[in-house]
């Protein structure tokens, strides 16, 4: 198994409220303490299957320009998602599979570029987003992993898990290879610092939900070497280069 970040932008940042005050209050936190942001989605290759863990922006997207003071810069263009995904080697054709954490645009916009890909959403981000057709499908998570009481296998060693809370179908990616837990959490926090403060972000659609969701992930962390792979920081990329495990 080789596991790859699809990189879009980089050299952003976020603010401590906008990151940590979901639950005190934005008025609570510091606006001026800042952290690293970015933008990559991930790629998962078995050897018999490419697998994507959301996908980008559509190409040509034009982005946020950079204003001092803002909560949340996405940071500067590496790349369109495809040409970042072109440049690791692969044919949109190759995809078999695309496993969306959830509906928001930055994960699932570029969709439309995989024509052979079955698109794995659960059922209420498929709602949402009004998807249909025979390529989508939608999640039927029934089986317990480890402390997560509803997930779904997709191929060997590659779970999809709900994870509510962010969106009203919100899930997670954990695959496992070498002895370590590979995990694509898309928005449970926005950045690594968050998860370590136990702080949510101030975006979501059910606060009680994103509590659970991000307390589970913190036990699972706990019990099981977990490279964290973030989706908005750029600890993303970096944790998976250097297959850091997360330490709580």
């Amino acid at each position: 198994m080789e596991i790859k970040a699809i990189r879009m932008f980089d050299n952003g940042f976020m603010n401590q409220s906008f990151a940590f005050g979901g639950e005190e209050g934005k008025d609570k936190f510091d606006e001026q303490i800042i952290y690293r942001s970015s933008l990559q989605n991930f790629l998962i290759d078995t050897g018999d299957e490419v697998i994507l863990i959301d996908t980008g922006f559509e190409t040509g997207m034009s982005a946020p320009a950079k204003k001092l003071g803002a909560p949340l810069y996405m940071g500067e263009l590496v790349a369109d998602y495809m040409a970042s995904f072109e440049a690791l080697g692969y044919k949109a054709e190759q995809v078999t599979k695309i496993l969306i954490t959830h509906k928001h645009p930055d994960h699932t916009a570029a969709l439309k570029y995989f024509p052979n890909a079955k698109v794995y959403i659960s059922p209420e981000d498929a709602d949402a987003m009004k998807l249909d057709g025979e390529n989508i499908v939608r999640a039927q998570y029934g089986k317990p992993y480890h402390n997560f009481p509803n997930a779904q296998q997709i191929a060997d060693n590659v779970w999809f898990i709900e994870a509510k809370g962010h969106t009203k179908g919100n899930s997670i990616v954990i695959a496992e290879n070498d002895g370590l837990f590979y995990m694509f959490h898309g928005d449970v926090t926005y950045c690594d610092a968050a998860l370590k403060a136990n702080k949510l972000s101030i975006v979501f659609e059910d606060k009680e939900e994103a509590r659970q969701t991000l307390d589970r992930v913190r036990e699972f962390i706990k019990k099981n070497p977990t490279v964290y792979l973030s989706t908005h920081c750029p600890e993303g990329y970096e944790n998976l280069e250097m297959k850091r495990v997360m330490k709580l």
